[in-house]
C-alpha cells in the first residue's frame, strides 16, 4: 500500500496541489500497479476534498474504488461523512495503539476509547465503508504496555475491521523486534490481517519490512522517494526490489515505471533525490573506476541481478580522473565512434587531466573532447600559466595574465567589454613584444552538448581571417570564456610555429 499522498505529504515543505494528487494516484495504480493507495486525511481542507473527490470519481469509472483509502479519525460521523461525500469507499481509522497515547493525548482510558472506536466503526459500516484501523504508536505500545494492545485487539477483532495496521510510528524498531512482535500478533490473532507501517528514523525501514513479511504480515506500507515525516517512510522502490530479489515474492509492481513515478513525485514535491539513492538515484548505475569498466567489458564482472534494464535505465561509465581505457571504450561504443589506439590514448589523457581539475565529464561532452584532441597539434610556443578574470554588471571586465613564450615569462593586464575582450587586450600587449599580431576574428560560436546541463563542457569555435585564407580553431572548457581563450591560444601557437619553420 502506497501512502505517498497521505503520509508522504507530511514531509516538511511538501503540499501536493489537487491536480498533482490526481496524476500521482492514477500513475501509482495504472502504471506502477500498486495494490492500494492512501490519498489523504479526512477534513484537512477544501482543496483536499476536491482532490479526493476527483480521484474517487476516476477510481469508480476504472474499477479502483476499493484501492483508494483515506485516513479518518475516531469522531463518530465527521470523518465518515467527509469520505462518503467524496465518493470514498475505504476509511483507515486512526486509533491509539499505546496506552501512553490514549491516556496522555486523548485523556481517556482504554474502555472509553474503545467505545468511541466501535461507535465510529458501526457508523462507517452503516454507510457501506470498508474499515481498516491504524494502531498509532503500536511499536511503543507493544513494548511498554502489551496488555493494552491485546485488550484492544480482543475488543476489536470481531467488529468487521479488514486490516489492522501496525505502525512503527517513530521508527524505533529493529528487524529482530519487528519479526518477534509481528509474529506474536499473527499467532495470537491468526484470522486477522495485519499491515506493517514502518518509518525510517534509524535507516532500518526496508530491513524492517523484510522482517515483517517473514513474520507473516499481509501488507506493507511505503512511499515514493521515502517521503514522510522526519526521516521518512520505507522507500517503495527499495521495498519492491528487496521483496522480489531477496524473498522471492511475486509482486504486481511494474518495475519499469518505478523511475517514472520517482521523477514525477520529485517534481511535484520539490524534494530532490540524492544521486546515490538506491534504484532511482542518478548515479546508481554509473561505474566510476576504470577497473570496474574493464571487468564489465571482459565478462560482466561488476554486473548484478540489480540491472538498470529492469527499471528502464542504462548502465553508464563515468569519465574522469579514475577512468581507464575500458571506461572510454564503453562510452565510445555508446556513441558509435571508433578511434585508433593512439587517438584513444590522447583522448583518455585529456579526460584524466580534466577530471583531475574536478571537471564533470559526460558522454555528451566526449565528442567535444575528441574533436579538440584530434585537431590539436600540441604546439607549445605560448603557454598560459595563470589567468584571473573579473566581471561585473555595468562594469568593464578586467583580466590579469601570466604567459610563457619560449623560455620567457610575461605578465600583462587589460580591460574590455567582457572577459574575452579583456583577455585579447592583455594578450596583445605580450604578443607585441614578439612582433606578432592576432589575425582578425571573423566568427565566434559557443555551444554545449545536447541536453543542456549547466555543468556541461563548453565548445568555442573561432573563425580567423588570416589574409589569404580562413582558419578555425577550437577550445573546450567548462567555462565559456576559457574555452574561447584556449581557441585563441591555438591560433597563436599554430602561427608562431609556421613563423619558426619559415625562418
Amino acid at each position: 500500500m502506497d501512502t505517498t499522498l497521505r503520509d508522504g505529504e507530511q514531509t516538511q515543505g511538501v503540499s501536493f496541489a489537487p491536480a498533482e494528487k490526481v496524476h500521482i494516484a492514477k500513475a501509482l495504480l495504472q502504471l506502477l500497479k500498486v495494490d492500494r493507495i492512501e490519498i489523504a486525511s479526512a477534513g484537512v481542507s477544501q482543496g483536499e476534498k476536491e482532490a479526493v473527490t476527483s480521484i474517487n470519481s476516476w477510481a469508480k469509472e476504472n474499477d479502483y474504488s476499493q484501492s483508494i483509502e483515506v485516513l479518518g479519525f475516531v469522531d463518530h460521523k465527521r470523518s465518515v461523512d467527509w469520505i462518503v461525500e467524496t465518493g470514498g469507499r475505504v476509511i483507515n481509522l486512526l486509533t491509539k495503539g499505546s496506552e501512553k497515547h490514549c491516556s496522555e493525548q486523548l485523556g481517556k482510558d482504554l474502555q472509553q476509547h474503545l467505545d468511541e472506536i466501535l461507535q465510529t466503526v458501526a457508523y462507517a459500516k452503516k454507510n457501506d465503508l470498508t474499515v481498516n484501523a491504524y494502531l498509532e504508536d503500536w511499536s511503543n505500545g507493544y513494548r511498554e504496555s502489551p496488555d493494552y494492545v491485546y485488550k484492544m485487539m480482543d475488543a476489536l477483532s470481531d467488529c468487521g475491521i479488514s486490516y489492522f495496521m501496525l505502525p512503527d510510528t517513530l521508527g524505533v524498531m529493529s528487524p529482530d523486534e519487528v519479526f518477534e512482535s509481528i509474529k506474536n500478533m499473527c499467532q495470537r490473532y491468526p484470522k486477522l490481517q495485519f499491515d506493517f507501517h514502518p518509518h525510517n528514523d534509524y535507516g532500518l525501514a526496508t530491513a524492517n519490512v523484510m522482517a515483517a513479511v517473514k513474520a507473516g504480515v499481509s501488507s506493507v506500507h511505503c512511499t515514493v522517494n521515502c517521503l514522510g515525516e522526519r526521516a521518512g517512510n520505507a522507500s517503495l522502490s527499495e521495498v519492491c526490489v528487496v521483496l522480489r530479489d531477496k524473498l522471492g515474492l511475486d509482486l504486481s509492481i511494474d518495475e519499469s515505471n518505478i523511475v517514472h513515478l520517482s521523477n514525477m513525485v520529485e517534481t511535484f514535491s520539490g524534494k530532490r533525490l540524492s544521486a546515490n539513492a538506491p534504484i532511482v538515484g542518478e548515479d546508481v548505475f554509473t561505474q566510476t573506476a576504470g577497473i570496474h569498466a574493464d571487468g564489465d567489458n571482459k565478462a560482466g564482472l561488476y554486473e548484478t541481478k540489480l540491472s538498470p534494464e529492469r527499471f528502464a535505465r542504462i548502465r553508464s561509465y563515468a569519465l574522469g580522473k579514475m577512468s581507464g581505457k575500458a571506461s572510454l571504450t564503453k562510452n565510445l561504443e555508446a556513441l558509435g565512434i571508433n578511434l585508433s589506439k593512439e587517438n584513444q590514448k590522447k583522448v583518455l589523457a585529456r579526460i584524466v587531466k580534466l577530471g583531475d581539475s574536478k571537471e564533470v565529464i559526460t558522454t555528451e561532452d566526449l565528442p567535444f573532447i575528441i574533436a579538440d584532441v584530434l585537431e590539436s597539434k600540441n604546439y607549445h610556443h605560448i603557454e598560459l600559466l595563470n589567468c584571473s578574470i573579473t566581471s561585473g554588471l555595468d562594469l568593464e571586465s578586467t583580466v590579469s595574465i601570466r604567459v610563457k613564450i619560449s623560455d620567457e615569462v610575461h605578465q600583462a593586464s587589460g580591460s574590455g567589454n567582457g572577459g574575452y575582450d579583456a583577455f585579447i587586450f592583455a594578450i596583445n600587449k605580450v604578443l607585441k613584444t614578439k612582433n606578432y599580431t592576432l589575425p582578425t576574428l571573423k566568427d565566434f560560436e559557443v555551444r554545449i552538448p545536447k541536453g543542456g546541463n549547466t555543468n556541461a563542457l563548453t565548445e568555442c569555435i573561432i573563425t580567423w581571417d588570416c589574409g589569404d585564407y580562413e582558419f578555425k580553431t577550437r577550445g573546450v572548457h567548462s567555462n565559456q570564456v576559457f574555452a574561447a581563450i584556449h581557441a585563441t591560444l591555438r591560433i597563436i601557437n599554430l602561427q608562431l610555429h609556421e613563423r619558426e619553420i619559415q625562418s
